[in-house]
Order: structure tokens, then C-alpha cells, then sequence
């Protein structure tokens, strides 16, 4: 199997230090949700979202353009949530997702409900979390 890309991030100090890139495009303190008031910083699933918005819209803007969709200019708001499990035998927390795209009037709802959903079988993010985190998926169309 051909690798298409890879980078490295390197990180110290967990969830309350630092985290890099090897070639400096990312190089931020890292800091828990609760202190992203009063510190500068980012966090794990800051960072999550912030990979999975682009990697999932780069997904959707290929589908559509495979459909011959011209104009729609979509847009990804990815949020992330890190919550209780509620399996009672797992005692750590894990992630859901909430993935709503937009799109301009130039398709139906109902082709960009199918699209959202060929982008989300087709993103790698979404692959390498399939079953692993509840994700819902939305998209509005726009006049």
C-alpha cells in the first residue's frame, strides 16, 4: 500500500503541556477545557475537530463535484464532545461527534443528504472512527 502523506506531531506533558509538528505548523501549548478561558492554547479534541471539519469537507466537496455539482460551496461545523461512556464497565470518557455541512441551493435536500452520507463511507476520519464514536450527520441547504 502506497502512504499518499505523513507527518508527526509530538506532544509533552499530555493534556497540560505542548504539541508540535515536525515542520512547525502546529506548535501550541496544550491545556484542559477548563482552563481555555484564562490560558492560551488548544486541546485534544479542539484539535480533533479542527482535522476532522477540514478532512470531512475535503470529502463532501469531492462528492459533490463527482456528482457534477457545481456552486454549492459547502461548509463542515464539526463539534466534538467528550462524555461519560455509558457502558456502566468503562470508566474513561469518550468522544461523539455532530458533523452538519451547509451547502448552496444547487442540489435537493434529498441529494445532499445522500452526498453527506457517500462524503462521511468516503472520509478518512470517519473511516478510522467507524464504530468507534457516535457521529450524527445533518446538512442544510441554503436559498
Amino acid at each position: 500500500m502506497a502512504v499518499q502523506y505523513e507527518t508527526k506531531a509530538i506532544n509533552t506533558g499530555g493534556r497540560n503541556g505542548h504539541v508540535h509538528t515536525d515542520d512547525k505548523a502546529i506548535d501550541t501549548a496544550v491545556i484542559p477545557p477548563a482552563q481555555a478561558d484564562s490560558e492560551k492554547g488548544t486541546n485534544p479534541e479542539q484539535l480533533f475537530a479542527a482535522g476532522y471539519a477540514s478532512c470531512f469537507n475535503g470529502a463532501f466537496d469531492l462528492i459533490l463535484k463527482q456528482h457534477n455539482v457545481r456552486g454549492a460551496e459547502p461548509e463542515v461545523t464539526l463539534t466534538v464532545r467528550l462524555e461519560d461512556d455509558p457502558n456502566p464497565d468503562v470508566e474513561s470518557p469518550k468522544l461523539s461527534v455532530d458533523i452538519h455541512a451547509k451547502v448552496k441551493d444547487v442540489v435537493s435536500q434529498e441529494d445532499a443528504e445522500q452526498y453527506l452520507q457517500e462524503a462521511h463511507e468516503f472520509c478518512p476520519y470517519s473511516k478510522a472512527t467507524n464504530g468507534n464514536i457516535d457521529a450524527n450527520l445533518s446538512v442544510e441547504v441554503e436559498g
